[in-house]
């Protein structure tokens, strides 16, 4: 799934595909909010960590995970 972070006062979002589902990332963002490190730790689907400070976080926008599509068919 897409997962897109926008950082204040920097004009380019972060953006990256994650394996992780939408209820993990959200959970790893809970944490780093209200953690005592202040620190959101993320992972690609390439096993990469990112790591936001989360006084920086703006927002974070989770995609919705898609199915392969089979057969087929007009959109």
């Amino acid at each position: 799934m897409e997962v897109r972070i926008g950082v204040r006062e920097v004009s380019r979002e972060l953006t990256f595909q994650s394996g992780q589902s939408s209820e993990q990332v959200q959970d790893a963002v809970r944490a780093g909010l209200t953690g005592q490190d202040g620190m959101i730790t993320l992972q690609d689907d390439k096993g990469r960590q990112v790591l936001v400070p989360a006084g920086a976080l703006a927002y974070v926008e989770i995609g919705v995970q898609e199915k392969g599509k089979v057969g087929f068919g007009s959109a």
